[in-house]
């Protein structure tokens, strides 16, 4: 158990390090394009995207302000509900990701799979998933 206690902390670190290595982007910020981009109409509100990227409103926030000055995402008014905003994936902010992509998947690959031989990835990914999906 040990060993998955080291994982959960080293391994992150390092996914994050690579990317700010090679693509001067935070591995924060690449989770939030990303979510953008997974999403119809590459929008969500604010509170939700905090949500999935696992951070505060008020750091989604700070973050959100850092990647709308990129031109990466805007803030616009959340039409069901105008005390709220949503995050919008530009155009600009796309091409970033499909930039950053291939350097986050290597990484992947290295610190992760690279060290799975064997294993049966796909029992492993829907296990990933459950796990992913589990409220705590």
């Amino acid at each position: 158990m040990r060993a998955l206690g080291r994982f959960l902390l080293v391994v992150p670190r390092a996914l994050d390090a690579d990317l700010m290595r090679e693509q001067r982007m935070s591995a924060s910020e690449y989770s939030v394009l990303r979510h953008l981009s997974e999403t119809p109409g590459h929008r969500m509100r604010m509170s939700e995207l905090a949500a999935a990227c696992d951070m505060s409103l008020s750091g989604m926030t700070r973050l959100a302000a850092k990647l709308e000055s990129l031109g990466y995402l805007k803030r616009i008014r959340c039409e069901e509900d105008a005390r709220g905003a949503n995050a919008v994936l530009t155009a600009r902010g796309m091409e970033r990701l499909r930039e950053a992509w291939p350097t986050h998947l290597a990484s992947v690959r290295r610190h992760i799979l690279d060290h799975l031989g064997e294993l049966d990835l796909d029992r492993l990914a829907v296990a990933f998933a459950a796990m992913a999906t589990e409220e705590l």
